[in-house]
């Protein structure tokens, strides 16, 4: 059985921002997603790589999820684990490398702890390598409250048995194409939770605080019920839902603000409603469950085509290619290279409006007309 802390590292950045909510999230299920499968399977995957190349006995895991990209960035991620420790062994002959090593920081965080993917401790330095697998939000590692929490709880069992004076916390984070790393010395960790990472653990535990909206609300299992993000877009309602063209730009930028998060809640709402009737036949007083629309199917294909042909239709079937991804796990990524790889193309995406704070390059369209003064 896997053991969850309340305050735990992965969710850092939430509770840290958001005190009440760790408290708030254990009445809702945590569901396992696919996604989050996923990720668990390359995890271990990873897990098994890594320790075959330090000569440790493991097996390998089997799973459905296992395809030739997991299998890619796992061997990405072994060999940046590999090249780190051979670099370090230039310097430090017998570094210690440790992986999936519990890390308890309850001296800080009530009954606080959790799992450091790999470890490597070199003299000063003390190394700390977590994988992300996910391919949805570029993570990075300056400042990261996961990082700096497993950096002191390697630091609570490591600290006194060998002289570190720095940590260097690297994400890996093979299908972003993302390496982060930063590093902080011993005593900036230590400030940091001393001035800041405790009192708002003992926040947290206790369920007290502040509940502030944003980005870092996104991955909360209460998140689709929680008021602070209804009191966030609350603020649009000064518009009285004015026309496009009534709108300065600036308040049609704040309106942009908005968008993205008000159509995915939208969503949830939705699905969250639609749950809670099924599952215990709430009446709502202004809605009601029914059947959706269905498309038709063939109950029995094999049937229908003897039936086709006994009557004298041949021209039942429609032949098209399997879609590129699978012909790509069909026939490996070399091979699919090698034989069709001048004839994929990649469409320009369609132009879409997004933060500046996106990493993705501006994309800039250019006038001809209006730059040399013509006219439309």
């Amino acid at each position: 059985m896997v053991e969850h802390a309340i305050l735990s590292a992965s969710s850092a950045h939430r509770w840290l921002t958001c005190p009440p909510l760790p408290q708030l999230e254990r009445f809702f299920e945590n569901k396992t997603t696919e996604v989050a499968h996923e990720g668990t399977v390359a995890h271990s995957l990873a897990e098994y790589k890594v320790r075959k190349l330090i000569g440790e006995k493991t097996r390998k895991p089997k799973s459905k999820s296992i395809d030739d990209d997991m299998e890619q960035h796992t061997d990405d991620y072994a060999f940046y684990i590999n090249e780190l420790l051979q670099t370090i062994k230039m310097r430090t002959p017998d570094p210690i490398i440790l992986i999936e090593q519990r890390l308890d920081f309850s001296n800080y965080v009530p009954d606080g702890f959790g799992t450091g993917d790999c470890l490597i401790i070199a003299d000063k330095t003390l190394y700390i390598i977590d994988l992300k697998y996910g391919r949805g939000v570029l993570v990075d590692a300056e400042d990261n409250p996961q990082m700096m929490l497993y950096a002191l709880g390697a630091l609570n069992i490591f600290d006194a048995l060998y002289d570190i004076e720095e940590v260097e916390m690297t994400i890996f984070q093979p299908r972003k194409y993302n390496i982060s790393t930063s590093v902080k010395t011993v005593n900036e960790l230590k400030e940091w939770a001393d001035s800041e990472l405790k009192e708002k653990a003992e926040l947290a535990f206790k369920g007290e605080g502040v509940v502030k909206y944003g980005p870092w609300c996104q991955f909360s299992n209460c998140n689709t019920i929680l008021r602070a993000r209804k009191d966030y877009h609350d603020k649009l309602t000064r518009f009285q839902l004015c026309s496009p063209h009534l709108l300065t730009d600036s308040e049609l930028e704040e309106v942009l603000e908005h968008v993205d998060d008000l159509v995915k809640w939208a969503t949830e709402v939705k699905e969250y409603a639609t749950k809670v009737t099924i599952e215990t036949d709430k009446e709502w007083s202004k809605f009601k469950l029914v059947e959706g629309r269905s498309v038709r199917k063939f109950s029995d294909d094999k049937k229908v085509e003897e039936v086709c042909k006994a009557n004298g239709y041949t021209d039942i079937y429609r032949n098209s290619l399997i879609t590129l991804t699978d012909m790509e796990k069909l026939m490996g990524k070399e091979e699919f290279n090698t034989l069709l790889g001048n004839l994929v193309y990649k469409p320009e995406g369609k132009p879409t409006l997004v933060p500046r704070s996106d990493k993705r390059k501006e994309l800039v369209l250019h006038n001809v007309k209006q730059e040399f003064g013509g006219k439309e």
